[in-house]
């Protein structure tokens, strides 16, 4: 199956979905976009105040997008703690790395308090390294995470990365507890059904057209409130206004078919990891709950003008790129049928940032621009926003989230059209082309090419 918005869809089923916006309407807090981060800030605002009247938007159905669509790890990773590092000090950073750490217990202990059972298994973060490039950078960045307060992560060789998971030409591997393998769309059902029982009311197929000053604007009315939320990440472009904030970056995935038990035998991944890898354009996998592999990349990293997808039809060309990743990295596996393939975007901020923001003179806040790492980011982001409100309303104080370095950043706009599209583009075939180099130089020096693309694109 091709599209049909995600395997995790196909899987569990498609919600029903709830009733749209019948016209105008006030509330105390408006959010618009129900996927991890309008859900969670609702869940959290309403358990801290229940009287609050809050108002959930969403364009098509609660997990729609991204958080229906991703891979599954729920880890501690977050976009631009370096850049944080160097403009707010080391120690900001250090606390903002140690929140991500706790916030993975916190998404596990909530959905076992809500009953949602999302095919949780915490066997942690395994990223192995296949060439001495990618040795190397693995190396480095074990030591930069252990800086940043990771004192439980293990570095391991190849013969102990192979008792965990034999991947081909696997040197080494960095491993952390900090991480788990999740069902998404059966999280975010989950979470969308706990907050309704909170007493949040839901709006589904109402597309919001332009956030303004308390007020979000839809074909079907204007609700307004003292608070409006943006939590759209990668479907922020599509609002009035903000084409150019966050770049819609494109990730597809594909799931096999169930494995064998000899197929697993010869794969091993008995730990369950969620799994990764050091390549320049990388990777991500995860053994699901019903026995099959979900892998996924980048495939066409940019749509021009920062069009989404259709439902996650996907090309078959990226289907074809991602079967040659697991066939290269699980050569037993050369025979195994793809089940299903499909894509979505993640919000991509200029500088490579996440952040939260509340601009206390319009009521107006967001967070997002994940890159990629938002299952569990999006939990903590939550949990800011909703501190933030309530601090600027007076009904809580200062808190040790809204101190986070992140609190309040912001970025320039992405270039227009058709330079994005050029720049986007001609990056991703870069990474490529450095991995392809390294693969076949075996050198332990980071390809050239790819230190250049980073400095273009202003990561790091």
């Amino acid at each position: 199956m091709n599209g049909g918005i995600s395997f995790w869809y196909a899987d569990d089923g498609l919600p029903a979905v709830r009733e749209p916006l019948g016209g105008d309407l006030s509330a105390d807090v408006v959010i618009v976009g129900g996927g991890y981060t309008g859900l969670w800030t609702a869940y959290y605002l309403k358990r801290a105040v229940p009287s609050l009247r809050i108002v959930v938007l969403e364009g098509r159905f609660c997990g729609y997008g991204a958080s229906g669509r991703n891979g599954g790890w729920l880890y501690n990773g977050i976009a631009g703690r370096e850049r944080y590092a160097r403009s707010h000090g080391r120690e900001a950073a250090v606390r903002l790395q140690r929140a991500m750490n706790g916030t993975v217990d916190e998404v596990i202990r909530v959905a076992a308090a809500e009953g949602i059972d999302a095919d949780i298994h915490r066997g942690g973060v395994l990223e192995v390294a296949c060439t001495p490039a990618q040795w190397a950078r693995l190396r480095a960045f074990h030591e930069a995470e252990s800086a940043f307060g990771e004192e439980d992560r293990e570095l391991y060789g190849a013969r102990e990365t192979a008792e965990r998971i034999r991947v081909a030409d696997a040197v080494g591997s960095s491993w952390t507890p900090h991480g788990a393998r999740v069902h998404p769309a059966k999280l975010v059902k989950g979470l969308a059904a706990a907050v309704e029982r909170l007493g949040v009311v839901i709006h589904e197929s109402t597309p919001v057209t332009e956030v303004r000053a308390r007020r979000a604007v839809t074909p079907y009315g204007t609700v307004r409130a003292p608070y409006v939320l943006r939590c759209t990440e990668g479907f922020t472009a599509g609002l009035k206004g903000q084409r150019r904030t966050w770049l819609p970056m494109n990730s597809s995935m594909i799931a096999t078919e169930p494995l064998t038990a000899e197929q697993w035998a010869s794969v091993g991944w008995a730990g369950r990891e969620t799994l990764g890898d050091m390549a320049h354009a990388y990777m991500y996998a995860q053994r699901t709950a019903d026995g099959r592999i979900a892998l996924g990349g980048r495939g066409v990293p940019y749509r021009f003008g920062s069009r989404t997808d259709d439902d996650g039809g996907t090309r078959a060309e990226t289907v074809r790129a991602l079967r040659e990743v697991l066939v290269r990295m699980f050569p037993s596996l050369a025979g195994v049928r793809i089940a299903h393939a499909w894509s979505g975007v993640l919000g991509v901020p200029r500088d490579w940032c996440a952040s939260v923001v509340l601009d206390r003179s319009t009521g107006v806040g967001w967070a997002g621009g994940y890159v990629g790492s938002g299952m569990a980011t999006a939990n903590l982001a939550a949990r800011t926003l909703c501190d933030l409100v309530r601090l600027d309303a007076g009904q809580g104080g200062r808190t040790e989230l809204t101190e986070l370095p992140w609190v309040g950043h912001r970025v320039r706009r992405w270039e227009p059209e058709p330079l994005r599209w050029l720049g986007v583009r001609g990056l991703y075939a870069v990474y490529r082309a450095a991995d392809r180099r390294e693969r076949s130089s075996r050198s332990a020096e980071s390809s050239r090419l790819a230190r250049v693309a980073d400095r273009v694109a202003g990561r790091g």
